[in-house]
């Protein structure tokens, strides 16, 4: 919505949540207290921040005042009843439609943001339709393609945008309204109009193929490590192939994120719910290798460190899923730090986004032991080099670039000896370090 306000400064834009401190973090004049980190982001909140685009928490008068309302609330993996651990939880996008229905006098447009199964759209035009005051809502699907860390660059540049609708005269002027604001920074022949299904189909599919490479050379880079061929050198030589290309080939500690698991997950579900079981066992394997990828990586850990981690220091750098974000959802650092907590490592964690607060929050959502033990086992440092005292082993779970630039050397002689690096994240100069002294060891090679 931010980008939207900074291209088309006549349009007024305002962002409303019942979170009133997530509110207020968004008109802090301090900008770097964001709720949420993206490089380039608070430069567009500050162009555009009082002129033409707002924050508030009162819904009500936002929804009235609209012509068009986006969509964009969490759709979590539900966690009870049918479709439990898979399906994708709708309440809160109900709860949406059933107050924009309640307060809308006029006619709107109503726009799926999040990520949604197919013919949701249809469940939002039922209430909608239904509930309201017999006002018309046309309804379009339009889901983002961008990854965070670069979600700025990706919009201002998009490969495509993505607009579903009926086929109907009103869902035709909407899908042409819709595009007219994109069209404001963007080629026509970027934005793709479809019908709704189509649209809501495609993101989780583009997902679900994304988190497919990924598994698939991760899936590589373990038989990589048994056959002493380098993963890297292997991922180059399959990208240069046109008609595979580089992307989305890099070897890591496992795929994270707020959507990539969601999505497969969803699209799992939906296949089961239409009976095709093999599709369903198809794409429920990229889940299950991602899986294996972040256990491997915490056997790893335990099995050179001689078998035992107990009353170990062991530091991570990194906790965020990827750099250039304070997002941990679904990070493969709290699965890898879960497993050697379960046996008893003594972990030091350093992330430059992430909050202490965060980082303890998501290991007690897992809810393997108590949060007094996550606390005592695990301590947040807010220094990349005070928190290697005494270290038997650092591990790289972020690709943060700073970690490339620290002063190994130095980190190197306040470390226990042997002293282990593991890089999940394959960043690291791997001369260099064995040349300091490390035993260092890079996913993907032996």
């Amino acid at each position: 919505m931010s980008v939207i306000a900074f291209k088309c400064p006549d349009i007024r834009v305002t962002v409303v949540d019942i979170n009133q401190e997530r509110i207020k973090a968004w008109n802090d004049t301090d900008l770097e207290n964001l709720p949420i980190y993206e490089p380039g982001l608070k430069d567009i909140v500050a162009t555009a921040r009082g002129r033409n685009l707002f924050f508030s928490t009162d819904i009500d008068q936002a929804i009235d005042q609209a012509d068009m309302i986006f969509i964009s609330v969490n759709t979590p993996t539900k966690t009870y009843g049918k479709g439990k651990g898979q399906a994708a939880d709708l309440k809160y996008i109900e709860l949406c439609a059933r107050n924009i229905a309640r307060v809308a006098k006029d006619d709107k447009i109503v726009i799926e943001k999040s990520t949604l199964p197919v013919r949701t759209a249809q469940a939002i035009k039922n209430i909608l339709d239904n509930t309201g005051n017999h006002v018309n809502f046309e309804i379009l699907s339009n889901p983002e393609f961008l990854a965070e860390g670069t979600a700025i660059n990706d919009l201002l540049n998009a490969d495509r945008v993505l607009i579903g609708g009926d086929s109907t005269p009103g869902g035709e002027a909407a899908k042409q309204a819709l595009s007219s604001i994109y069209e404001n920074w963007l080629p026509k022949e970027r934005i793709l109009l479809t019908n709704v299904w189509s649209s809501e189909l495609s993101k989780l599919v583009a997902n679900a193929f994304l988190a497919q490479r990924i598994s698939s050379i991760n899936s590589i880079s373990a038989l990589c490590e048994k056959t002493d061929a380098n993963v890297d050198e292997v991922a180059k030589a399959i990208g240069l192939d046109s008609r595979i290309g580089p992307k989305f080939l890099n070897a890591s500690v496992g795929f994270g994120g707020s959507c990539f698991q969601k999505d497969i997950l969803n699209l799992v579900y939906i296949a089961k719910s239409y009976g095709l079981e093999e599709v369903a066992n198809y794409w429920d394997q990229v889940i299950k290798i991602n899986d294996y990828q972040k256990q491997r990586f915490a056997d790893t850990i335990l099995s050179t460190l001689y078998n035992t981690v107990a009353g170990k220091k062991i530091v991570f750098y990194g906790w965020a899923f990827k750099k250039d974000t304070n997002d941990t959802r679904e990070s493969a650092a709290i699965y890898v730090a879960d497993a050697l907590l379960e046996e008893q490592a003594e972990i030091v964690v350093y992330d430059p986004k992430v909050s202490e607060q965060q980082i303890y929050a998501d290991l007690d959502r897992l809810n393997t032991r108590s949060e007094q033990e996550n606390r005592r086992l695990l301590r947040v440092s807010k220094d990349p080099l005070d928190s290697v005292d005494d270290a038997h082993a650092i591990a790289v779970l972020t690709e943060w670039d700073e970690f490339k630039t620290l002063d190994w050397e130095k980190i190197y002689t306040k470390m226990l000896k042997p002293s282990f690096v593991f890089d999940g994240r394959r960043i690291l100069d791997s001369n260099k370090l064995n040349g300091i002294g490390f035993k260092y060891y890079r996913i993907g090679e032996s």
